[in-house]
Order: structure tokens, then sequence, then C-alpha cells
């Protein structure tokens, strides 16, 4: 197992919140805008189970910074078209593209993108390697189906992309937001650098590219069994073909390996701040415990909770609705029945708040630094920026 790497020193601007063994000092709000504002903040990542509105919070947060003057670039690794459906974009590919109907008055931007795993390990091949060798590996049938479906390319490819867009030489953004899978796997572009080193570093893969003369006997006797078993299940060429491939990416994974470990660590630094949504659910609260305990122990700096789609505030019974009701009742039998399934409504949706507040307590209990901000659920879904412009909003008044 490789040793995580080193932990990238922070400029101080900012404080880390810790997991459950923290003591239990409460930080109770995010300030959104002062997150976004501050020029020390150069990637928001934002994580957590699918269905809480994970897509729409990070499309949220960009829009909001590019129209308060940043230079923002929102990446989805999600596969789902709700990005680009919820920023009037017919399609998102693998090239940030600018979206339209932005105010840049501040003079700020946006543009979006969506991760197309492929093309970006095409890219790897092709900046790292001759023109005559990156050919004959874009053709070699073995990288077709590793760089389409091989488990874990999805999150080497986040990995890769992010390095490419921060360290982009004509520093097009500021500020670079990710969105990431639905569940769990959000945070498996973390283990990328050690299950990279892993699979190249294995006995396989030693094996494969080893050469078939050499001092010692045994070692080639062996190789000369395996390759002589695999050449009889694949054929001789298709082994030809994986030996070839397998040699050529242990190449090009080694540049490949150590810019996955500076984004890691940059992943650790002030730089970056994670945001974990959730909806006030049992299911949706465990996954956003999960992924703040292994941020902490993984030393990510975390900005906080956004609890998402809630109903805390219809506990109360607002003035109007309190007067509309009372002329109703003194309207006699018909109002009173109307009053009846309005105060019916009502009452579903405090125990609906209720059973809510209940959920997000033990969370807070279990983690006390973890600062959060509320969103209320809508009457219909975000489809176009004043959508998200609204979203944005209620982050920061939180």
């Amino acid at each position: 197992m490789s040793p995580a790497p080193t932990r990238a020193k922070g400029r101080g601007r900012r404080s880390r919140t810790a997991g459950p063994s923290a003591p239990a000092t409460r930080t109770d709000s995010i300030d959104v805008d002062a997150l976004l504002a501050d020029r020390g903040t150069e990637i928001i990542v934002c994580c957590g189970s699918g269905g809480v509105g994970k897509t729409t919070t990070s499309a949220a947060l960009a829009l909001r910074a590019a129209e308060q003057g940043r230079r923002v670039c929102v990446m989805t690794i999600d596969p789902a078209r709700r990005l680009a459906q919820s920023m009037g974009l017919t399609e998102l590919d693998n090239v940030p593209r600018p979206v339209d109907g932005v105010d840049t008055s501040a003079g700020g931007g946006l543009d979006a993108m969506m991760l197309d795993m492929k093309r970006t390990f095409d890219e790897v091949v092709e900046a790292h390697s001759t023109p005559e060798k990156a050919q004959q590996i874009l053709a070699n049938p073995f990288y077709v189906a590793l760089s389409s479906s091989f488990a874990g390319t999805q999150e080497y490819m986040a990995m890769e992309k992010l390095s490419q867009l921060h360290s982009d030489e004509n520093h097009t953004w500021d500020l670079i937001v990710v969105d990431t899978p639905p569940s769990r796997s959000a945070l498996d572009f973390l283990d990328a650098p050690e299950r990279l080193s892993s699979l190249l570093d294995g006995k396989f893969v030693r094996l494969m590219v080893a050469p078939a003369r050499g001092p010692a006997k045994l070692l080639s006797a062996g190789v000369g069994l395996v390759t002589g078993a695999l050449s009889k299940v694949l054929g001789a060429q298709m082994l030809t073909d994986l030996q070839g491939l397998i040699a050529a990416l242990d190449t090009i994974f080694g540049g490949f390996r150590q810019r996955a470990e500076a984004t890691y660590a940059l992943l650790q630094a002030d730089e970056t701040a994670f945001v974990v949504v959730a909806a006030p659910e049992p299911d949706a609260m465990r996954e956003a415990a999960y992924f703040v305990e292994r941020l902490s122990e993984e030393s990510m700096p975390l900005a906080g909770l956004v609890v998402n789609r809630s109903h805390l505030d219809a506990g109360v019974l607002t003035a109007a609705d309190a007067e509309s009701a009372g002329r109703k009742l003194a309207d006699g039998s018909k109002a009173e029945r109307g009053t009846s399934e309005l105060l019916a409504v009502h009452a579903a949706r405090a125990r609906v708040a209720a059973r809510e507040s209940r959920v997000v307590q033990r969370f807070t209990a279990a983690h006390p630094r973890v600062p959060s901000v509320w969103v209320p659920a809508l009457a219909g879904d975000v489809h176009d920026l004043d959508g998200l412009r609204e979203i944005g909003e209620l982050l920061a008044e939180s």
C-alpha cells in the first residue's frame, strides 16, 4: 500500500472542520458568499449521495461566484445531463463551454463541461507519447476497452482533468467547481493515486513487462509459463497487443501517477473546499456522515454541509395564513371545511419538519463542528439560470 502523499501546507486563511473526534465547538453556518469571494479558494468539490440536489447546488455555487466576479469552470463527473439542462445548454462535453445569460458586469464568467473519461485518457496518451506511439496505443483493442469501461478509469481521469484545469497555462479560471458522481463513489478519486500505484506495481504487470530473458532463470521460466498459458487462451496476437499496451501505459502512467499525487496534495490544501450535500433524510444523512468522516481522515478541508430540500420552516403558521383561516372560520361550515383541510396540510408539513429536524440533530450531535446551510424545498425543479440564482440566494441567506 503506497504511502499517502505529503499534506500540503495551508496558508491559514480558513479554519478546517474536523471529524467526530473534534471538540464540541460549533460553527452554525457557512458564509457562502465569503467562501465564493475568497480568491484563495480555487477549487470547490461538491459531494453527496444521489438525488439530493448536488448537481443543482454545484451549478448554483458556480453561477453565483461568476456573477460576483470570479472566472469559474464547473465540471460534472456525473454522466447525467442535469447540469447542461439547468444552464440552458444542449449538451456538455470534455471541453469547457461558455454559459450564455450570465451577468458578467462584475468581471466574472462561467464555463461548464462534463468529464469524458475516454477523451481525457486519449489526451493523456497524446500528450505523453510520440505521435507514432500514441497512434499505436489508441488503436490497441485492449486500450479501447480499458479507456471506456475499466473499473476506476473515471476516477483516474477526473483527477487528471482537474489537474489540467487547475494548471491551465492561460489561467483561464480562478475557481473550479467539481460536481462528483452520486453515492460513495464520489470520493473514489481520492484513492486514484494509490490504486494506480497498486495497479502499476502489481505482480501481473511486472510479469507482463519483464524481459523474456535475464539472469534469473526462475523468473524467465515463470514468465514463459504465464505467457504460454495466456497465448493459448488469448491467441498470440492478442497477447502481443496486451503486452505492448501494458509496457506503453507503464511509461505514460509514471507521469500521471506523479500528477495525480500532486492533485491529491492540492485537494488537501487550503485552496480547496469540500461541500457535502444531503437531504434531511436518514439515508442521505448517513452518507453525509460517511463523507465528513472520510474527508477528516484524509485531511481534506471541509467547508460544511448543505441540507437541501428541507421543510424546517414549515412548523410556524404565518400571519397571513392565520388571518385567512380566521376569515374562513367566520363564514360558516363550508369555509370551516376548507380551513380544516388547510390546517391538515400544515400539520402534515409540520410533522415532516419535525422528523427532518430529528434526523439532522443526530448528525449535528455526532459532528458538532461541521457548519451547515439549509435550503428549503422549492415548488418545482430547477431548469434554468433564474432557478439557479434563486438557489444561490437561498444558500447565501441561510
